[in-house]
């Protein structure tokens, strides 16, 4: 979509409501937001160098090499399982049909568009697969853990810099965002019929509910931190800053 076309979009909704707070606000800040982290996750993706420092390693890129027929940035063999987990998050495709698409765009707003088909017809129907990119995406966080305890051994001791923290704490975050997801929360004990035969799963289930009321949060915290993980490991490898060695 056009930065024209959404212009007219939300001038649409916003002569067809009374309202008059700046309702419009968080959708325009929501779209940038994306807008922002898909442009910069696509340039890191596209260089295909400087993932890699000492212990340090980008979520963005596979451990393994390149196999020699793809002609791509590495970075392209693994993102589209965590890009698909998070695209079709239901977090995401509410704020992508509130903020970009504009239906509706907030309460007591109009709909930008003249009807609503919901994600029933393609290329939105494809959203249901959310649950299958959810195993995928547990997979690669199991390797970004890996890599979270690398990043605190020193040649062969146990030690912390200031990038082991960016690094752990990347892995704890988007664990935070993939263990609320509703998907997950369903997988746990929706499927239950009665809890009171299950005793330990429904203990579990209460927990990630728990979790799932701020799926939100961790949608929007764990995307800062995955970009700002794969900027901090290019900039000490393009040597430009310095990491700090704590013990």
């Amino acid at each position: 979509m056009t930065e024209e076309r959404l212009n007219d979009r939300m001038g649409q909704a916003m002569a067809a409501t009374a309202r008059r707070e700046i309702w419009w606000l968080q959708p325009m800040l929501i779209v940038s937001a994306l807008g922002g982290f898909m442009v910069y996750t696509a340039w890191a993706a596209l260089q295909g160098t400087h993932y890699e420092y000492k212990n340090y390693f980008s979520p963005f890129y596979p451990t393994f090499a390149k196999p020699e027929w793809w002609p791509l940035s590495p970075a392209f063999l693994i993102l589209w399982a965590p890009a698909g987990f998070r695209f079709s998050c239901y977090y995401f495709r509410k704020a992508v049909h509130r903020s970009l698409l504009l239906s509706p765009p907030a309460c007591a707003v109009a709909d930008a568009r003249a009807g609503y088909t919901g994600e029933s017809r393609f290329p939105l129907i494809l959203l249901n697969l959310h649950r299958y990119f959810l195993y995928l995406a547990t997979v690669e966080l199991i390797i970004l853990w890996y890599h979270a305890a690398r990043s605190v051994v020193f040649d062969g001791r146990f030690g912390a810099g200031a990038g082991s923290f960016v690094m752990v704490a990347n892995a704890v975050f988007l664990s935070l965002y993939l263990t609320s997801c509703h998907s997950f929360r369903h997988l746990i004990g929706g499927r239950l019929d009665c809890f009171s035969h299950c005793p330990n799963r429904h203990a579990l289930w209460n927990q990630v509910s728990r979790l799932n009321e701020y799926h939100h949060v961790w949608f929007w915290v764990s995307l800062f931190s995955v970009g700002l993980t794969d900027l901090y490991v290019r900039l000490l490898s393009m040597g430009i800053i310095s990491d700090v060695r704590l013990f």
